[in-house]
């Protein structure tokens, strides 16, 4: 279970985004609304993967997305699963803000689609679940143990990678000074909210070929760190966007 297997078009990556559209990702950071933010870094690491999936002319399909909005509901953003190249020319969907906060529906969103799709991802790299919120569940229910029990399907690559980013400055101790030599959050991290510490259970370790990827792209991210983005700076929600698709697209060692 090393993470090593690449994205290829015979074996595509699976992304599963779900993303927060609560009433609160309308509020501002630095004069821009939270969901904007959010959109921009969607549509970077959209671009990223059709970089990384082109060769001349022609975008292979490496990559897989599904796209989940979620607030007192679950809505399918993309109306299922399409390949890098669908999602080129369909664009980033425009979010809105809703209302409440069911986070648990969510992640049985993802995890029913990860039960359908399994089986033939046996060949493929690992699946990766990238959340993104910015608060606390409000209705619903707690979603960890849905989050464990996606973190237990497997692949012979790996187990499914959970990845969560924390929109919050309220989790930290210490604020981020600097993303790029920020060496992420482990397990001995002190946290200030204890929700903060839910997410962080519900994070995958990065596996060391991911973060080879993530160096490439000038990030510092320490051996042992988590799948665990906190922080309202734009350049960390970019970073967590970054890391969903750092799915190696080369064959790498152990």
């Amino acid at each position: 279970m090393a993470y090593t297997v690449p994205a290829t078009s015979k074996t595509p990556a699976l992304i599963i985004y779900l993303l927060d559209v609560s009433g609160s990702m309308g509020e501002e950071i630095n004069g821009k609304p939270k969901i904007e933010i959010i959109s921009d870094a969607l549509h970077q690491v959209a671009v990223r993967m059709v970089q990384r999936s082109t060769k001349g002319t022609t975008v292979a399909p490496r990559y897989r997305v599904a796209m989940y909005a979620y607030s007192s509901q679950v809505t399918d953003l993309l109306g299922g699963i399409k390949t890098v190249s669908e999602l080129a020319q369909m664009g980033v969907p425009r979010l809105q803000p809703m209302d409440a906060t069911d986070t648990a529906a969510a992640f049985r969103e993802a995890k029913r689609l990860l039960a359908a799709e399994i089986g033939n991802l046996q060949d493929s790299p690992a699946p990766l679940v990238c959340h993104m919120t910015d608060g606390e569940y409000n209705t619903g229910g707690d979603p960890e143990p849905i989050a464990k029990e996606i973190m237990q399907m497997e692949v012979p690559d790996g187990h499914v990678l959970v990845e969560n980013i924390f929109v919050t400055d309220k989790a930290l101790t210490q604020a981020i000074s600097d993303p790029k030599t920020w060496g992420g959050v482990n397990d001995e991290t002190p946290l200030a909210s204890p929700y903060a510490e839910t997410l962080l259970r519900m994070s995958s370790e990065i596996p060391p070929t991911y973060a080879s990827v993530m160096r490439e792209m000038g990030y510092q991210l320490s051996p042992g760190a988590k799948m665990f983005f906190p922080g309202n700076q734009p350049e960390i929600v970019e970073l967590g966007f970054a890391m969903s698709g750092a799915t190696p697209v080369t064959p790498l060692s152990p």
